[in-house]
């Protein structure tokens, strides 16, 4: 008996493949979101009570199926509440897509700038020798780290970077965290990484920052206070005392967009359409 391909290409089993593969990528990207925050934890509990509600309902402990199918009902206005902070993220992230956004040459100026004034802050550091932990927030949340931070949601500027890291103030010590090009804190916390690879000639600035990296996707800059080199983490890697082009070079690539999108694709169909009415 052979197999025939062209029963299986039909548009309902397709329509089940997209299915699937969409819901499968809706998961990885809430996962994403979570990830490196308290919202892991609570995940991990909400499956632990579907799991035992599975159990129970095979087992046949009716009454203590009908509590959990309860906290279950009620457990979607909790996780709204919850995960409240995810989800903002995760929907500001989807208003900045392409498909909606057509002003990319005006997100890639922001980005050029926001680079810019991070250079101007390490040049005027690393001259200097002022010591510098500066944490950008990329997919994965910070939220645990920003909450033991102050407060300031400030545009980000050299003057004002310069300013928080200069010696004997109250914000010096600790990280500055960056998230959507703002800054959200200064003099925050990051975890200290025990890896025996880091020199030890590295002090805990170093450590905090391939630390963050072990556990997020950040991009953390460090200025050394001893040598005023400049090191670059991101993904358990650390790049030590990096020059002025190799630093703006990786900068650049990560965090600006390299293709502008003249026009989006809601914006083509929309012309499309206008085209198709007007030969009409």
């Amino acid at each position: 008996m052979s197999f025939n391909f062209t029963n299986f290409f039909t548009w309902q089993n397709l329509s089940i493949l997209i299915d699937i593969l969409v819901v499968w990528y809706i998961l990885y990207l809430l996962l994403m979101l979570i990830k490196g925050t308290k919202a892991v934890q609570l995940a991990k509990g909400l499956v632990i009570i579907w799991v035992a509600r599975q159990v129970a309902g095979w087992i046949g402990l009716n009454t203590f199926a009908y509590i959990v199918d309860q906290l279950l009902s009620w457990s979607v206005i909790g996780v709204i509440v919850i995960f409240q902070p995810e989800i903002r993220r995760g929907l500001e992230h989807l208003g900045r897509m392409p498909f909606f956004n057509g002003n990319a040459k005006t997100e890639r100026q922001m980005s050029e700038k926001f680079v810019a004034e991070l250079d101007k802050s390490i040049q005027y550091m690393s001259k200097r020798r002022i010591g510098a932990l500066i944490t950008i927030q990329r997919n994965t949340g910070l939220d645990d780290y920003i909450e033991t931070g102050i407060g300031l949601d400030a545009e980000v500027t050299g003057a004002l970077l310069i300013n928080i890291f200069i010696p004997n103030t109250p914000l010096h010590d600790g990280a500055v965290i960056i998230r959507n090009g703002r800054i959200a804190v200064a003099a925050a916390y990051l975890p200290l990484s025990d890896n025996s690879m880091i020199p030890k000639k590295l002090g805990t600035r170093h450590r905090a920052a391939v630390g963050i990296s072990e556990v997020t996707d950040a991009i953390t800059i460090v200025v050394s206070e001893e040598t005023g080199g400049v090191t670059i983490t991101k993904n358990s890697q650390f790049m030590l005392d990096m020059t002025r082009d190799e630093y703006m070079k990786y900068l650049t690539s990560e965090l600006v967009p390299q293709d502008e999108v003249k026009q989006t694709l809601f914006q083509k169909v929309l012309g499309r359409l206008w085209n198709w009415g007007a030969d009409r």
